[in-house]
């Protein structure tokens, strides 16, 4: 299958900002990362009676993306400690800016995006083609007026999550069950709630990997929603699944040797 409009689909993975916590509460500075990370937890808990941080004090350490343009198909992840937080951040911004892709995400809009937007202000982050309106310097700007990246409803960022779940937070569904569900392996490992255990293990490699996987598995069911559309047919879906395991074979890597077994095993 030939992709003429490039996509982009991403996810990231994150962990508490601790230099962020010390900042904003004054921690006593011989306080270690895991009793900062801690003590935030706690303070959450008692405020709402869960330890998800507020998406401000999420710092990236990876962001998986898949790139589908033309006849090829790339995987790769931009991630720490290879690359600091801006870095990544950045480097993210600058492919929408080379490619102008459609991007897609599993609950983007509501947790990966506003991530991304905190946490680029705060590293000082540039991405004018993300933040286009319609109002841009580019030869195509007007366009961005009827569809870009920052509206809900608009296609060039699809939230398949926000979208399938027709924008009722009750409706929605996780990625690794229906993942499973329609025969593709779904979390190999470690889902978001480990991560943090994982880093201060540190086992880097290891989030991004799974990251990497979790990347896929969306890619994949966007291929399956695209289908549900009617911009292919089953024989073009089916075949692009096989595309996809091909090129996934060629990259002849251990987590992917993983993943390609799980998927074997759940045909």
């Amino acid at each position: 299958m030939n992709f003429h409009r490039p996509v982009l689909v991403f996810d990231i993975e994150t962990i508490p900002d601790v230099p962020g916590l010390r900042r904003l509460h004054g921690l006593d500075p011989v306080l270690s990362d895991a009793e900062v990370a801690e003590l935030a937890f706690q303070q959450r808990r008692a405020q709402s009676g869960h330890d998800f941080l507020p998406l401000h004090l999420q710092r990236v350490v990876a962001i998986s993306c898949v790139l589908r343009a033309g006849d090829s198909f790339k995987v790769w992840s931009l991630a720490a400690p290879a690359l600091s937080e801006a870095e990544i951040i950045q480097r993210f911004f600058d492919g929408i800016e080379k490619f102008t892709p459609q991007i897609v995400s599993w609950n983007g809009g509501g947790f990966d995006l506003p991530v991304l937007h905190y946490r680029g202000l705060i590293h000082g982050v540039t991405a004018p083609r993300y933040w286009d309106l319609g109002d841009g310097d580019y030869a195509d700007s007007r366009d961005f007026k009827w569809n870009n990246y920052i509206s809900r409803y608009h296609t060039r960022h699809l939230d398949l999550m926000d979208l399938l779940a027709l924008y009722q937070p009750r409706a929605n569904a996780p990625l690794d069950d229906l993942a499973k569900l329609m025969g593709f392996p779904g979390k190999l490992g470690m889902d978001g709630s480990k991560v943090w255990e994982a880093w201060q293990a540190g086992q880097g490699d290891e989030i991004r990997d799974y990251c990497e996987t979790d990347v896929v598995n969306t890619y994949l069911v966007f291929n399956r929603f695209r289908l549900l559309r009617g911009e292919q047919d089953k024989a073009s879906c089916t075949a692009e699944e096989a595309f996809v395991r091909a090129e996934l074979e060629r990259l002849n890597l251990p987590h992917w040797h993983e993943y390609l077994a799980a998927w074997g095993a759940t045909d």
